[in-house]
């Protein structure tokens, strides 16, 4: 009974910090890095090959296709007509890696004509396909 009266009668506030929680969470965190550090530090040692080689980057030409606003398709600035095109196109599409083809299609000219180029380019087997335009302020 003697224990409990000195707190009954004063009213002091604790000022003491309660180790026993914060001395219970460094212990835990002792045992976990003394098993974690050996696992760390045991590495099986290599000694790896060199190679003096570079990476090669075969950068696929780029084949501009340019449509007039009458439907003339030009390949790279060369005037063509649809067989030439397309025999050039199923060409182009055997390479490996295939060229990058970009369609430029002025503003004037009728859908119906890019459309026809594309599907050109589609039988033909090319597989990337896109278009150039110029930025809206221009």
């Amino acid at each position: 009974m003697a224990f409990g009266s000195d707190f009954d009668n004063s009213d002091e506030v604790m000022s003491e910090i309660n180790m026993t929680p914060l001395v219970d969470v460094m212990l835990v965190l002792l045992i976990i890095f003394i098993i974690a550090i050996p696992v760390l530090t045991n590495a099986v040692k290599l000694d790896l090959p060199r190679a003096a080689a570079t990476p090669d980057e075969v950068k696929p030409e780029r084949v501009t296709l340019s449509i007039t606003p009458d439907g003339i398709v030009h390949w790279n600035d060369v005037p063509l007509g649809d067989l030439e095109l397309e025999a050039r196109l199923r060409a182009v599409a055997e390479q490996q890696p295939q060229p990058e083809i970009a369609v430029r299609g002025d503003r004037k000219t009728e859908y119906e004509y890019v459309i026809r180029v594309m599907a050109t380019a589609q039988r033909a087997g090319i597989q990337k396909l896109g278009f150039v335009t110029e930025p809206a302020g221009n």
